[in-house]
């Protein structure tokens, strides 16, 4: 492990004590992918507080679902997991077809809506702030990315605690704790979302390609982190705590 990653690594821990202490009760929404695992990782075994849920959309891979049976198994703890509603879901698919969002990205967006946002909604009620697992090498969506933001749709304080990590920081870190990850990554998937809209990347491409690969690189993001008027905005207050 490098001198800069155990900084960072100190960073992160520093980060997430603050946040637990400061802006409870606070949550980091876990898509359970290698990044979120390494927040899980320090949450959990340093027991900071902070809950962690993911959004089953009911389109996600079997890998990826195995992640939180995994994550009671190593920290005897279970991810509290929210859902869709199912009226909104079949109201889509009688309305437009199960698999429509391939056809426009207005489409795309509403699925992306029902089955991501809305639920994200209802996990941060009454939470002082949230935490995710983005970096900014992901893509061009994500390239100003700071580590303290204020979700301006949600009215509260949010961080980004892995902001400045790189890819390979990511897993030295998974390696150095035997941090469990989904599957998928081994088998060339960088960035995992629902099953039909991820595919693995190939050489060349950047992390988030195989995200809705058939859409435009600075439209590929499904609503959890943009502006009430869809607009992708980063309003920061400071990147300290």
């Amino acid at each position: 492990m490098t001198e800069t990653l155990e900084h960072k690594i100190a960073e992160l821990e520093r980060l997430l004590v603050r946040v637990a202490l400061e802006h409870a009760p606070a949550a980091l929404a876990s898509s359970l992918s290698a990044e979120d695992m390494v927040i899980t990782d320090a949450v959990l075994r340093h027991k900071l507080g902070i809950e962690v849920f993911t959004l089953d959309t009911q389109r996600l891979h079997a890998d990826t679902l195995n992640v939180i049976a995994a994550v009671r198994e190593r920290y005897g703890y279970d991810v509290r997991v929210f859902r869709p509603d199912p009226e909104a879901v079949t109201e889509y698919v009688v309305k437009f077809g199960r698999d429509a969002f391939y056809e426009s990205a207005e489409l795309r967006k509403r699925c992306c809506h029902i089955r991501k946002v809305e639920p994200l909604n209802r996990a941060l009620e009454g939470k002082e702030a949230w935490i995710t697992g983005q970096r900014r090498e992901q893509g061009a969506t994500r390239a100003d990315l700071e580590v303290r933001e204020f979700d301006a749709a949600r009215g509260m304080v949010k961080f980004n605690p892995l902001a400045d990590w790189s890819e390979d920081e990511v897993w030295a870190y998974i390696r150095a704790f035997d941090v469990p990850y989904n599957a998928l990554h081994d088998q060339g998937y960088r960035s995992i979302g629902c099953a039909p809209c991820t595919r693995p990347t190939v050489a060349g491409e950047d992390v988030r390609a195989g995200r809705w690969w058939w859409e435009l690189p600075e439209g590929r993001e499904c609503g959890l982190h943009v502006a009430p008027d869809g607009r992708l905005v980063r309003s920061t207050a400071t990147s300290e705590a």
